[in-house]
């Protein structure tokens, strides 16, 4: 059963569905502020972690423990660089058919999910050859 969103939950969400790509909760309390809508950053991470939890937001942890938050989507995939923090997005996914299987066998609601691998860029790769 789905709550009735607050005003700050709605405006978080509008402008989360607004931006290309994710971003962090100082960065969405900033980009509120300049459209001019009052609201205080403790009530951005309360809507936010309330949007998580009805499944309408996701949010990926980076490795240095950045949070950044974007409307939830079928699924994300990175690679992403632990010497430079570079991310790129990967559009396959190998996990499709456990996803269906985790939903079935544990009767478990899976709104979305994340893979991630860690490793080296080939820039760093060649940096740290040299």
């Amino acid at each position: 059963m789905k709550s009735r969103r607050t005003r700050s939950q709605t405006q978080v969400l509008d402008l989360l569905k607004q931006l290309e790509n994710a971003i962090s909760a100082q960065e969405l309390y900033a980009q509120l502020k300049q459209r001019k809508i009052s609201v205080g950053l403790a009530t951005v991470y309360r809507a936010l972690e309330s949007l998580k939890l009805e499944g309408v937001v996701q949010v990926r942890t980076l490795p240095s423990g950045e949070s950044l938050y974007s409307p939830a989507q079928a699924d994300t995939h990175h690679l992403t660089c632990l010497r430079c923090g570079n991310s790129i997005e990967v559009t396959e996914c190998p996990v499709h058919g456990l996803e269906h299987h985790l939903n079935e066998s544990h009767q478990f609601q899976i709104f979305y999910h994340t893979l991630e691998f860690f490793g080296l860029c080939e820039t760093c790769q060649l940096k740290g050859a040299s």
